[in-house]
């Protein structure tokens, strides 16, 4: 079967005195029947070229899901008199929610049974989960299509009635009021899917009779809404890329009207934080690059009375504040390595949980009670599986209370070595990489290697352990993340350098880490990969194109690649929220640099490694055509026998299949393209 040749119609642009000719326009008209008989046989092309691996992909698909304890739960938590457990049952897709009243020895309450739930869908989601302060109601999101337009219905807990209460086009997340009858939730522009009101909901009527209680219409902002910790306040939330804002309401009055915690001002971002007559403000105030910690009186909260309680610390970056009775938790990272910090109010106590490996994750978990002695966090690394621990804050003491199973009889930690390189930028910046091997494996240049990136939004891609990953492992990859700039492992300042007119920063950083592992005997071109999703498929794209030879493969998931055209069109979710962080093109000057590193646009004639690409039909953060528009023009200039593929998930959006072992089939897939081309599909 032969590649798919997509017709030409040249559609031209222009902008700032300067034209694009742009031949593959006409695949962004979704209602176009043509357009999806071309997605149909790219789908089918790859189908055909991949066929005689189909019984590889099913015992990868076997050999993963066989580490995964399927009929799992997770660690029971309290909350308002009940203990809630989420678990999994063997063979079934989704989860299944529940809890039992004061005691874990209690009759189990079902509260929503995720796999009936799911029948009659492709996809499914269920979020939000929301229970009324007197426990009798729950409410819920669910999204069938993959697209992030929630439905929130309510739940009756003591007759398992789900009520007529129908509120569509949200964000999947309701907030109740201290009444129990009085529910906030933000809704979305059915075009762009911009969370742009906020309504307040009546049980038991209309949602057509629903309150508008704010529109945010600065269409570079977002808007959200939660309860503190607390339970006495509503917040509404605003925020921006640079700059935030929150109202304030008291969960006891929901009639009553929002109050401004504090205006907005531009690049000015904070978060609040309630506990006792206070609100703790987390905030870049006064050039606090990294963030420090603030605090006002509930009764005036405004920005001039805000008053410093830790101050800001240029090498370390305070990224959250959780809040107990006798102690505030802090979580900080610093040189890249995340950072549990347990303070007492009273002053007495100020020390950091002991962790000693350099490629590991820590962070709270979910702690929703005030009056406690324990913290509960949760701790991995690349070699160790996830493990949710319970420390005491008395005898400084943490108990593991679960910790993930990894099934059969081949795993064991002890197997696998994981490490942290520096890799020299051109600019003379050191570049952080984690990566983790199989003990057995050579480092001699000629072991396969995956790198992965992503560099965008400040968004950390910090070192996790993987059951999935071992397929890999195992047969002799090693497994590397470059943080690169535009994350925000070494802190905000190396966010600031990878975005807007800085952007080829991450994708000279990637390059870089590329070569590093390449001159330090690590890989070799013929046995280097590149992984990168969504922004991440932005990072590939652009190194694609600036460095093709240095890969023998690259997997682009839902990458973000026409980006000149999305961010001069504003219907498309995320373009006016996003100028901030790519730049408005509509200025000529980010006109220019986004144009000189877009990977549609950079596409030329030249050889280009084997390339998976996929991408998600009913998408809404990276529309399916960006990825249909590149793979079809990259289809027109490579000049090359290598493979180059597009699957099309038909039933799925952003995040791809929903189930959790259809999930792991998308998996399957990625691994035996890269393991083919090591000549490992059999093994």
């Amino acid at each position: 079967m032969t590649p798919p040749i997509a017709k030409k119609i040249p559609v031209e642009l222009e902008l700032h005195g300067d034209k694009r000719l742009d031949p593959y326009y006409w695949l962004k008209d979704r209602d176009n029947p043509e357009v999806l008989s071309y997605v149909q046989e790219e789908n089918n092309y790859f189908k055909s070229q991949t066929a005689h691996n189909e019984n590889f992909r099913e015992a990868l698909f076997k050999e993963m899901k066989s580490r995964i304890k399927e009929d799992d739960s997770s660690l029971p938590y309290k909350l308002n008199g009940y203990w809630y457990v989420t678990r999994f049952e063997k063979d079934l897709e989704y989860p299944i929610y529940s809890r039992k009243k004061e005691v874990l020895s209690a009759k189990e309450e079902l509260l929503f049974e995720c796999n009936e739930l799911a029948k009659g869908h492709d996809f499914f989601n269920l979020k939000g989960v929301s229970v009324s302060p007197d426990n009798r109601y729950a409410a819920f999101g669910i999204d069938t299509n993959g697209r992030r337009q929630y439905t929130i219905q309510i739940k009756n807990l003591e007759t398992s009635e789900i009520l007529p209460d129908v509120l569509i086009n949200t964000t999947g997340a309701a907030m109740w009021a201290n009444d129990n009858k009085t529910l906030f939730y933000t809704s979305k522009d059915p075009i762009t899917l911009r969370s742009d009101k906020i309504y307040k909901h009546i049980l038991g009527t209309p949602s057509e009779d629903d309150q508008l209680v704010f529109h945010e219409k600065d269409e570079t902002f977002n808007t959200f809404v939660y309860k503190t910790k607390s339970r006495k306040y509503i917040v509404i939330g605003s925020n921006s890329t640079l700059t935030t804002e929150f109202q304030i309401l008291d969960a006891n009055h929901p009639e009553e009207e929002f109050s401004l915690f504090s205006k907005r001002i531009k690049g000015v971002e904070y978060s609040i934080y309630h506990y006792d007559k206070d609100f703790f403000i987390l905030t870049n105030k006064d050039d606090a690059v990294n963030f420090k910690l603030m605090k006002v009186s509930e009764e005036t909260t405004s920005i001039e009375h805000w008053k410093e309680f830790i101050l800001h610390r240029p090498e370390v970056l305070l990224e959250d504040v959780d809040i107990f009775k006798d102690y505030y938790v802090l979580s900080e990272r610093v040189n890249g390595l995340s950072k549990i910090r347990v303070c007492r109010w009273d002053g007495s106590e100020d020390y950091y949980l002991p962790f000693r490996s350099e490629t590991y994750i820590a962070y709270p978990f979910v702690n929703p009670d005030f009056d406690t002695e324990t913290l509960r966090y949760v701790y991995n690394s690349m070699t160790s599986p996830y493990a949710i621990l319970d420390y005491n804050f008395k005898t400084r003491k943490a108990e593991v209370k679960k910790e993930q199973e990894v099934l059969g009889e081949d795993f064991k930690k002890d197997n696998y070595t994981s490490k942290r390189l520096w890799a020299p930028a051109i600019d003379g910046k050191e570049i952080p990489i984690s990566l983790v091997y199989h003990k057995n494996t050579k480092i001699d240049g000629s072991a396969p290697l995956l790198l992965y990136g992503y560099g965008a939004y400040g968004s950390t891609s910090d070192p996790y352990f993987s059951t999935t990953r071992l397929s890999l492992l195992d047969r002799g990859f090693i497994f590397a993340i470059a943080h690169i700039r535009g994350g925000e492992y070494l802190g905000r300042p190396w966010y600031d350098a990878g975005k807007l007119l800085n952007k080829k920063n991450s994708f000279m950083d990637f390059i870089n880490c590329s070569q590093f592992l390449i001159n330090n005997n690590y890989t070799n071109k013929s046995h280097l990969y590149a992984y990168g999703g969504s922004a991440g498929g932005l990072l590939v794209g652009a190194v694609l194109n600036m460095a093709p030879e240095l890969y023998n493969g690259v997997i682009a998931a839902v990458p973000f690649v026409d980006v000149i055209t999305t961010m001069l069109d504003t219907s498309i979710p995320l373009t006016t929220g996003e100028y901030d962080e790519w730049g408005d093109p509509n200025k000529k000057v980010y006109y220019n640099y986004i144009k000189s590193y877009s990977p549609y646009d950079n596409v030329i004639t030249q050889e280009y490694p084997n390339i998976l690409v996929t991408s998600g039909w009913y998408d809404s953060q990276v529309q399916y055509w960006e990825p249909t528009k590149w793979v079809a023009k990259l289809r027109a200039h490579k000049r090359d026998n290598n493979k180059l593929f597009l699957y099309t998930n038909l039933d799925a959006g952003h995040g791809g299949a929903s189930g959790r072992f259809e999930a792991l089939k998308e998996t399957a897939i990625e691994y035996a393209f890269l393991l083919e081309l090591e000549g490992k599909a059999s093994k």
